[in-house]
């Protein structure tokens, strides 16, 4: 049985990348090359020097903290061995941003395979087959405009992941659900109801009850970026956007949003 499921996981990697649309490129500046060892999980390679690295800008697919289903926590392995077939063993350029290490130590970089004369962007390549979503930090943004239009195309297609219901884009709405989500990476979308300041944060809220409902918040020491990419916050209330990051419960449930990327003003629902 064991046998029969790796041909299957296989078989269903080798057809994802067979489909993918063309890769781009990431412009950040090469800082080094290095071989890859082998893959720990869907986002993360060791060097053959011992190191591991980290891809910026995404997400992999990982089971809840505490889940202890008997199933698989969907497209997990998927990822993994999609990962693995690209990086191991290939000749990779590492591109650093800002930031250049998490605080296990482990790099934080863009990697490119290079293969002969051709070069494959891995976030690019991982996002757009639906095996990776877009994780955007501050001081790690860059090429993550790139990695956000391919996510939306494979998630219209619902390539990979996206066609789990564990991805799904979560309802603003639904308080009683992103509850039951704190402490996971989600995409929550929803229309903004009114936008408030505090002497620290700014209050991107859902609906009148502030004190239950969902919220986005943005320390004002992050407010200079928003500025800079041209995202008003005040003019957010009646617009419908989407923001990603981690659910934590703080008069509700909330996403801190500490990047503009990680909020995209959408066009309006369609009318029923």
């Amino acid at each position: 049985m064991g046998c029969r499921f790796t041909r299957r996981l296989i078989g269903f990697v080798g057809a994802a990348l067979w489909l993918a649309p063309p890769a781009v490129a990431c412009d950040l500046p090469v800082a080094e090359t290095a071989t890859v060892a082998s893959v720990e999980d869907g986002e993360t390679l060791e060097l053959t020097d011992g190191r591991k690295v980290r891809l910026l800008g995404i997400k992999a697919p990982s089971a809840p903290l505490g889940w202890k289903g008997e199933d698989p926590w969907p497209f997990v392995a998927e990822a993994t061995a999609a990962l693995a077939r690209l990086a191991t063993g290939a000749t990779v350029e590492l591109g650093f941003d800002e930031r250049r290490q998490d605080r296990y130590g482990h790099l934080l970089a863009q990697v490119t395979v290079l293969r002969g004369e051709e070069r494959l962007w891995l976030q690019d390549d991982l996002v757009a087959r639906g095996f990776a979503r877009v994780y955007s930090l501050s001081r790690t943004r860059a090429c993550v405009a790139e990695l956000l239009a391919r996510e939306d195309e494979a998630r219209r297609t619902r390539r990979g992941l996206w066609r789990s219901w564990a991805y799904r884009v979560e309802d603003a709405g639904d308080v009683k659900r992103l509850g039951r989500l704190t402490h996971s990476y989600q995409l929550v979308e929803g229309q903004v109801h009114a936008v408030g300041e505090g002497r620290k944060l700014i209050y991107v809220n859902f609906a009148k009850d502030w004190r239950h409902d969902f919220t986005i918040t943005i320390a004002r020491k992050d407010l200079a970026a928003f500025e800079a990419a041209g995202l008003d916050l005040e003019r957010l209330a009646g617009k419908r956007v989407r923001v990603r990051g981690v659910v934590e419960w703080w008069n509700g449930p909330m996403i801190a949003a500490t990047t503009p990327e990680q909020i995209e003003v959408l066009d309006p629902a369609p009318a029923l």
